[in-house]
């Protein structure tokens, strides 16, 4: 592993259902505390997270089209206008995963566009969660090809329900298609550095989870540690990426 590589971004999320105010304040409070790269929050907290972290360089991430992503273009563009009219500086499309096995390539290039294209008119930066339901392998490559196509910034592994050692699978998967064209955002139940680790290991430029402060303690002090050097990964992406 590169010493480059030892320095994801680091992403707390809080997309739970029943995310209150008050675990707003704590997660922003984390956040700020551990200098985490950007807090992920439900579209209905992005205002109120815009204004905790107003004089910080965390970002302020939010999601659309969740957690399925079978809405319509129109409607996720809607949510994207929304969200960053409240300030949110990132978001997370959900795949249309209906439309990609159903082999309609055009459908799902045009919901990724809906939002990205306006991500990037407000200097926002966008990636697409390539996994919204059971999909093959070879889907999911076709997947990271069209996000690559729309200029997205990163893929995104799941919705961060997974589990830690299935995020760390799908995480080297992608990277194997991406790498060198687009990051790899791991989102999954992180609760342990090692798996921490195993997602760096397997490509992730990008690490997303429900951080507690004890974890997010324990991945910086792994991070001033000496990284060894390894070497890269192959990608598949480049003649759909150009």
């Amino acid at each position: 592993m590169t010493a480059l590589a030892r320095t994801p971004r680091l992403e707390h999320r809080l997309t739970q259902p029943t995310a209150s105010m008050a675990d707003l304040h704590a997660a922003a409070g984390l956040a700020l505390e551990h200098e985490l790269d950007s807090l992920l929050v439900s579209p209905w907290l992005v205002k109120p997270a815009a204004r905790l972290l107003s004089r910080s360089p965390v970002r302020v991430a939010t999601v659309i089209g969740f957690p399925h992503g079978g809405q319509v273009a129109v409607v996720k563009a809607f949510e994207a206008s929304t969200a960053l009219e409240h300030g949110a500086t990132q978001l997370d499309v959900m795949l249309n995963a209906g439309a990609l096995v159903s082999g309609d390539d055009e459908a799902v290039l045009n919901d990724m566009l809906a939002v990205v294209e306006m991500a990037h008119s407000a200097l926002a930066t966008c990636g697409v969660i390539v996994q919204s339901g059971p999909v093959g392998e070879e889907l999911l490559r076709r997947a990271c090809r069209l996000a690559a196509r729309s200029a997205a910034a990163y893929v995104v592994t799941s919705d961060g329900r997974e589990s830690a050692a299935a995020t760390v699978e799908q995480a080297r998967l992608l990277h194997a298609v991406v790498a060198g064209h687009l990051e790899v955002k791991a989102a999954g139940e992180f609760v342990e550095l090692s798996q921490l680790v195993d997602a760096v290991e397997a490509g992730a430029g990008r690490i997303l989870t429900a951080f507690s402060s004890q974890l997010a303690s324990a991945f910086a002090a792994w991070q001033r540690q000496p990284a060894a050097k390894a070497p890269g990964s192959p990608a598949d992406v480049g003649a759909a990426a150009r």
